[in-house]
């Protein structure tokens, strides 16, 4: 799963809009949000992991790039790919699509921080194993 981009399905529902049935704009990063929580489970970081470690992750900063409107009962599919990951940082690349059609599109630095202090802590090497994909030699 590691390097590979992370795909979660989601429905537009009602309180996901604005008034005339278009996904309201700050939604957009609770889908990505979304996506990102079902990815580290899926690699076996839940919240169980991470309340056991005493770590919380925290977005240090996030662009956003609005092109197309969702709408309400829409089947969207929101990604999440490690792009970068070094000591209590990793960066993702992010993106909700309609049926392959670009509809937002992210970048998000997460920081790894010890859950007490909420000062920064490098990111647990069993998951920082499964978050970098292993190098290959090209020799």
């Amino acid at each position: 799963m590691a390097g590979e981009e992370f795909s979660f399905p989601l429905r537009v529902y009602i309180e996901d809009t604005d008034a005339g049935g278009i996904v309201y704009y700050v939604n957009y990063l609770k889908f990505m949000e979304r996506a990102r929580t079902e990815l580290m489970r899926s690699l076996g970081f839940g919240k169980d992991y991470i309340f056991t470690h005493e770590l919380m992750f925290v977005v240090r900063d996030m662009t956003v790039k609005y092109l197309k409107p969702a709408r309400l009962d829409e089947q969207l599919q929101v990604t999440a790919l490690v792009t970068q990951c070094r000591g209590a940082s990793m960066r993702m690349s992010q993106s909700v699509e309609r049926k392959g059609e670009l509809l937002a599109q992210g970048e998000v630095t997460i920081a790894c921080v010890e859950r007490s202090s909420m000062k920064p802590r490098r990111i647990p090497a069993q998951m920082m194993d499964r978050l970098v994909p292993p190098k290959t030699n090209k020799n």
